[in-house]
């Protein structure tokens, strides 16, 4: 087995220093296009943070069992060496692309990411604001275990990303240099992604890069101030609450739905749909529909722009309710 370093353990000096850095950096400099920091907000962050490194170690027996299976069964080996570990984070990050993006359009994967969102904050506590529910991530990374990267080595990679995340929850960066912002993810890039105007709903789902979404149409750059939180906030600094209350609405939800169709669509579509409901569609980069990711929890956004584009300045796409 690899022996390589659980990097997130490494980095939590790092990030409580990076957070009461920022904290001060509020109070000295006050920033009025900024959401700063509310106590009962930070708290609630850091305490999704500590629960979920309680649930996934815990997820992490099965999942290990999973992946050790499949790692054995297949004849394929990549061993971990310099040149190789820098391609394993390419293919991890890859896969992280789909796998965050499948979390957004997909209920029931929506109703563990949703805790991420649930902040109306924006600032590196909100990173912390982890899931309990992770168990719904592993599915994703299969074809790399298949491929022959070790089930350590994947951890590794997927550690060093969340690691990496971690700095671009913040207002206090404006922007990179150009060439960085084409190709990493930024602050100015996870602005967009944690912001519920329809404009900006369900794109930039990148990890380390940016260049999957220029790639498959999900991006779009900062133009007007972000709204943070959901377009549906739960207002709320309970920590179950915050954890489940998604999985609480689905389950209201599969009560009154009227048949087995229904009841699918409740779970497996996206966390806009009702009956009724159709996809939006918007024009991707080479001009064919394709429909555009659902809106955040129980709304589906008016349509957005053109995939690939930003919207146009001072623009706020009105929302329309989808479900209870």
């Amino acid at each position: 087995m690899p022996n390589l370093p659980d990097v997130v353990l490494w980095s939590i000096p790092a990030f409580v220093l990076l957070a009461v850095v920022e904290m001060v950096s509020f109070r000295l400099h006050p920033d009025e296009d900024a959401e700063g920091y509310e106590a009962k907000d930070a708290a609630t962050s850091v305490g999704m943070g500590l629960g979920s490194l309680f649930f996934d170690f815990l997820w992490k027996i099965p999942i290990l069992a999973i992946y050790t299976a499949l790692y054995e069964l297949t004849p394929l080996r990549v061993p971990v060496l310099w040149w190789t570990v820098p391609l394993m984070l390419l293919g991890q990050d890859f896969f992280y692309y789909w796998s965050h993006r499948g979390h957004h359009v997909v209920r029931i994967l929506w109703a563990s990411h949703v805790v991420h969102h649930s902040s109306r904050k924006f600032n590196l506590t909100t990173a912390l604001r982890q899931p309990w529910t992770s168990l719904t991530v592993w599915p994703f990374y299969v074809p790399l275990v298949v491929a022959g990267v070790h089930p350590a080595a994947l951890a590794f990679c997927s550690s060093a990303s969340l690691v990496y995340q971690f700095w671009i929850h913040t207002e206090r960066i404006d922007r990179m240099p150009r060439w960085f912002e084409f190709a990493f993810n930024t602050p100015s890039h996870h602005r967009v992604h944690h912001a519920s105007q329809g404009g900006y709903l369900d794109r930039n789902f990148g990890g380390i890069l940016i260049v999957w979404d220029r790639l498959f149409g999900s991006f779009v750059a900062e133009t007007e101030r972000p709204r943070y939180g959901l377009t549906k906030n739960i207002d709320t600094y309970n920590l179950l609450k915050v954890a489940t209350h998604e999985y609480v609405s689905i389950a209201k939800d599969l009560r009154a739905a009227r048949g087995w169709r229904e009841r699918a669509g409740r779970v497996f579509r996206g966390p806009g749909w009702g009956p009724g409901t159709a996809a939006v569609a918007v024009s991707s980069p080479a001009g064919a529909l394709a429909p555009s990711p659902a809106a955040e929890s129980g709304l589906v956004a008016e349509p957005g722009p053109v995939a690939g584009t930003a919207p146009a300045a001072n623009s706020a796409p009105v929302a329309k309710s989808a479900s209870a």
